[in-house]
């Protein structure tokens, strides 16, 4: 049995002390938060020890994986005191307030030789998952676009950052994932309605290196909840519901006829059949924590490393000054 612990049991934390309660391979031994109160009604729920200093369940419990999810600004310190005493460490997006502070983290791993994964739970969605395998596949030929949706009502535990730095990480990881592209130079706009200190709604254009157009639009002003990955290319559109996991193809009719060679020869678009696909869903926490712990036995466990982490916080920051300097930021 691999011995977990959660630092910061708010409401994603809790998630993953269930969730590690589920795993049949690993014992949720502690959990810690300020709030003794929550930490307390957690613990009895799942049978682990409750701490409010978590250095001190740290050295008593010496679990081998630990889920970090307390604030942004409170990431650095604890990943490295959970690491410095043995640890691997799976930490929420995004991974660090700041870019040199994310580069420690990776290379104070790395020294110690221990994992540290980001939560960049979007990766293992099954809509996603399969998106994925089709498009490395080339079942849509040539990508031209992929446009992100990420909408909903404002919720009042961020404080800290704004809805790019907040959301975006994960439209940004999914589209370098799908596309196997680097960005080259991006544009954003941004509003700020009602947060108090920073933007609540952002709509960003992104270049990627061969050409492909990315597009998300991302707020915190919708009344009801939109997670779509729209993936345009030469054979048609391809429509993940991040939501629900389902997985919708739009075939474009003029090319259906057309092998590989002659897509190149493509002119047109025409409106073609309309395809579900039959996936099978499952919880996407559930699989990123069991591919963490996989990560953390040796076993290879296809994790989002620090440095997919660094590259989506670094990408989420330019989007927040290309809309503070209404210009374009170009990436190096």
């Amino acid at each position: 049995m691999m011995r977990a612990a959660v630092i910061g049991v708010g409401a994603m934390g809790r998630n993953h002390a269930r969730v590690y309660n589920e795993i049949p391979e690993v014992e949720l031994a502690a959990v810690s938060d300020l709030d003794e109160a929550r930490t307390e009604n957690t613990a009895r729920l799942y049978g682990a020890q409750a701490y409010t200093d978590y250095r001190a369940m740290l050295q008593e419990v010496q679990p081998a994986v630990v889920t970090v999810a307390v604030p942004t600004q409170a990431h650095h310190q604890v990943v490295l005191d959970a690491l410095e005493v043995g640890c691997h460490v799976l930490v929420e997006k995004p991974i660090s307030a700041t870019l040199d502070e994310g580069r420690d983290m990776i290379a104070r791993a790395a020294e110690l030789e221990r994992v540290l994964a980001v939560g960049h739970i979007e990766r293992y969605n099954p809509a996603v998952i399969e998106l994925k395998r089709r498009l490395d596949a080339g079942e849509l030929g040539r990508i031209f676009e992929i446009h992100a949706r990420r909408l909903g009502p404002f919720p009042a535990r961020v404080r800290d950052v704004g809805v790019v730095v907040d959301l975006a990480p994960h439209d940004l990881d999914i589209m370098r994932y799908l596309t196997c592209r680097e960005v080259t130079r991006l544009y954003a706009e941004t509003e700020q309605e009602i947060h108090t200190e920073h933007e609540d709604l952002f709509s960003g254009l992104i270049r990627f290196a061969g050409g492909i157009l990315g597009v998300l639009n991302i707020n915190w002003l919708t009344p009801t909840k939109i997670r779509e990955i729209v993936v345009t290319g030469q054979r048609g559109v391809f429509l993940a519901n991040l939501l629900t996991q389902d997985l919708y193809f739009y075939e474009n009719a003029e090319a259906g006829e057309l092998d590989w060679n002659h897509l190149s020869l493509l002119r047109g678009v025409g409106e073609g059949q309309m395809v579900r696909l039959r996936l099978n869903k499952r919880e996407p926490l559930r699989a990123e924590l069991e591919a963490f712990v996989a990560a953390a036995c040796g076993e290879g466990g296809s994790i989002v490393s620090g440095k997919d982490g660094l590259t989506a916080l670094q990408l989420a920051q330019a989007l927040v000054q290309s809309g503070r300097e209404h210009r374009v930021v170009m990436i190096e």
